[in-house]
């Protein structure tokens, strides 16, 4: 039988890397609710989490520490809410324009109109965007998406906005690239790079999620829109609201890469960088979101938002000729993304442009921030939230809010979550540059060094088609391989000097591959 909760710092925590629960879930909390009986509920809650191995309660515990703080406003608002759902949930209307017909939560199944929300207000399970599957049978085809324009808006029945005029800024439609030259360096046949490292406007995936977000926001009467980021998607945002007409105000840990920070503020938005990491900035925008009622794309917005990581999976079946990879490789963040090239494949499927066939879905993350990784491997129900530290920064989410749904999707598929360490990032970087001539960001090294360490673990079949997702540019990060690339030859302008200098690289060269045979 439950006893009484324990009192705000007694949830525990270790001196493992491992973040103090109270802190995640309470302290944002703290000032403006401690005498709240919501806050009491919300204790009894946590407590309850951590007594019962259910894993519902523990999908909740991951879940909440992001999007809690929007619901309590006050006592009376919050309990009046989840008592008329309980009684009488809200359903979704349908839109006569779209083919989307509202919110639907991923954990208890009740709906909810397509507003700017994206927690259920019964089980804090996240929404996500309910389709008419029906509709879109009758009206979609491969000649259709074919005909439509050379961006994600190709696929805009499949995307859930109504304009007919969407935020366009030519994002997506990036290279399937056949890396033949890496294929055979890894001992693999038929190996393809999604390359979003040359997505527009800003040069990584984000720029995806964020037009349709702000397509959304701009439908749903919002002038100011904002985010919180690890670099990419403030870029993306503080663009693509400038374009739009937008106000724009972005939330960044203030330790990132400068080639981020300048790519943000060259868009003229106001630019809050805060001392402390991402999970820290995102729990600061949830309380910013309720008290100034901006569009955040990835917090009220989250739902719209990360439809548009589906796009990558549409094209790559598309551009792999309307078929469906065997396995695919993806960096892992918050899970969002994984989760969504996931349900992009399902999509064609279920509306009959793709043949059903099984994926295998493999994801990567830095070691140190691998919550995701230790969940697969340790075959736990839930995400432990860990203190991130490694270079790859933009996935870098220590909490993350969509980690269990990726290790699911990992776990049915026959995939693997895999961790790898800095110095393995910086080598795969340098290694897809050389092989593919792609310059990749952490993120993208992330991946291609997991790819590296499933092919030699046997868990790649060499025969079957793989592809891999490289979500950001180097350009981006490149604080992250200097030191490790070596220096130019500085020559005087005379043939001498030239030809002494092409013999030492000649012998540096040799020397390096010496090494590598060794």
């Amino acid at each position: 039988m439950l006893q009484s909760p324990p009192e705000l710092g007694d949830l525990g925590g270790g001196s493992d890397g491992n973040l103090d629960f109270s802190d995640i879930l309470l302290d944002p909390l703290k000032n403006k609710f401690q005498e709240s009986k919501c806050l009491n509920n919300l204790k009894f809650f946590v407590y309850k989490a951590f007594l019962i191995p259910d894993k519902k309660s523990r999908v909740c515990l991951t879940l909440i520490s992001a999007r809690v703080t929007i619901l309590f406003i006050n006592d009376e608002r919050v309990l009046n809410a989840m008592t008329q759902a309980a009684i009488n949930p809200t359903h979704s209307t349908a839109h006569s324009a779209a083919t989307f017909t509202g919110l639907k939560c991923k954990e208890c199944g009740t709906e909810y109109e397509a507003k700017a929300i994206h927690v259920c207000e019964l089980c804090f399970g996240p929404l996500e965007v309910a389709y008419d599957y029906d509709r879109l049978r009758q009206i979609v085809t491969r000649e259709t998406i074919q005909a439509g324009p050379n961006s994600i808006w190709r696929y805009r029945p499949f995307l859930p906005v109504t304009s007919q005029n969407p935020i366009d800024v030519g994002t997506g439609m990036t290279p399937l690239v056949q890396a033949n030259r890496l294929a055979r360096q890894l001992g693999i046949k038929r190996l393809f790079i999604k390359n979003d490292a040359v997505n527009m406007p800003t040069l990584s995936f984000k720029d995806r999620v964020v037009s349709v977000a702000l397509t959304r926001a701009r439908e749903l009467g919002f002038t100011t829109v904002s985010c919180a980021s690890t670099g990419n998607l403030a870029n993306s945002t503080a663009a693509i609201a400038a374009h739009a007409g937008l106000d724009c105000c972005v939330f960044i840990p203030s330790d990132l890469e400068t080639g981020k920070v300048v790519g943000t503020l060259i868009y003229g938005p106001t630019v809050m960088a805060v001392h402390g990491n991402y999970d820290q900035v995102n729990r600061l925008c949830s309380e910013v979101a309720n008290s100034h009622g901006w569009g955040f794309v990835n917090i009220n917005l989250r739902p719209y938002y990360s439809e548009g990581s589906k796009t990558l999976g549409f094209e790559v079946a598309e551009q792999l000729g309307w078929q469906l990879p065997d396995h695919i490789v993806a960096p892992l963040a918050s899970g969002s993304l994984f989760t969504k090239i996931y349900k992009g494949f399902q999509e064609f499927v279920k509306v009959g442009l793709v043949d059903d066939k099984p994926v295998r879905f493999s994801g990567a993350q830095a070691e140190g921030c691998s919550p995701i990784a230790k969940a697969f491997r340790d075959n736990q129900d839930f995400i432990t939230p860990v203190k991130p530290n490694t270079i790859a920064k933009s996935i870098a989410i220590g909490n993350p809010a969509d980690g269990i749904y990726a290790v699911d999707i990992a776990r049915k598929t026959n995939g693997n979550i895999e961790s790898v360490n800095d110095t393995e990032i910086v080598d795969a970087i340098k290694l897809l540059a050389e092989t593919e001539g792609i310059f990749t960001e952490t993120a993208g090294g992330t991946t291609i060094a997991v790819l590296k360490k499933l092919v030699e673990a046997g868990k790649i079949n060499p025969d079957e088609t793989t592809v891999v997702y490289i979500t950001g540019n180097g350009l981006k990060t490149q604080e992250a391989i200097q030191g490790s690339i070596g220096e130019p030859f500085t020559i005087e302008p005379k043939l001498d000097a030239f030809e002494r200098a092409l013999e030492r690289s000649r012998t540096l060269g040799r020397l390096e591959w010496q090494q590598v045979m060794v």
